[in-house]
């Protein structure tokens, strides 16, 4: 063999094995790309996987929200009606109540005399509605006399607008104690929504209290 093919012959087996280092390289790349790309799309899918699920975690919890509300939306609307539907019944049970004109003039008595201690005045204006203005106007100093005695209450004149009960107030019109049904209503909505709230039963409320005390 001359020394050309022997040249040639060292070439080839140098380039085999320069290929074949390459060809291991290239494998070790490619495998390492694979590896990389694998890693990737695994982080990506838990990535994707976790967004997914705190969305769907977010989207339960705002429809548990919304579900909460609209529950308690419905409470508030249950409890305003009950609240409504106490007070209607008690407006029909004011106009009951002073059909019973015995009972209903020893509850003005007992207002007026409530007042009356309230009011440090020896001279009070007592106000009433037209209807018991009427009922109450002749045998007026003999009322006064059993619910307040040593005090001088004078019958005003003019009638207020009121479903019953008395409005009294001092001469110069600085004190004012409210016994109206209105505004002792007024004075018992909180007690009245706390029973409703404490109850939910309308017809359990006691109405005898209200109007006797």
């Amino acid at each position: 063999m001359n020394q050309v093919q022997e040249l040639e012959k060292a070439i080839l087996a140098r380039a085999e094995r320069l290929a074949a280092e390459y060809r291991e390289r290239a494998q070790r790349n490619r495998d390492n790309i694979l590896r990389d790309a694998a890693e990737r799309l695994r982080l990506r899918e838990q990535r994707e996987e976790s967004i997914a699920k705190s969305l769907g975690e977010r989207t339960y919890r705002q429809q548990v929200q919304a579900s909460e509300l609209k529950m308690q939306s419905q409470l508030d609307r249950m409890r305003w009606n009950l609240v409504t539907d106490v007070q209607r019944r008690l407006r029909e049970r004011i106009e009951r109540y002073k059909q019973d004109e015995a009972a209903y003039l020893a509850t003005l008595k007992a207002y007026l005399a409530q007042a009356a201690a309230a009011i440090e005045a020896e001279e009070l204006i007592a106000q009433v509605n037209a209807q018991d203005h009427k009922r109450l106007g002749p045998t007026w100093e003999a009322i006064v006399e059993a619910a307040a005695p040593g005090k001088r209450i004078v019958l005003a004149p003019e009638a207020i607008e009121t479903s019953g009960g008395v409005l009294v107030e001092s001469a110069d019109h600085k004190i004012r104690v409210n016994n109206t049904f209105e505004g002792r209503l007024i004075r018992l909505q909180s007690r009245i929504q706390q029973v409703i709230l404490e109850r939910l039963l309308p017809s359990g409320f006691d109405t005898g209290n209200v109007f006797g005390g």
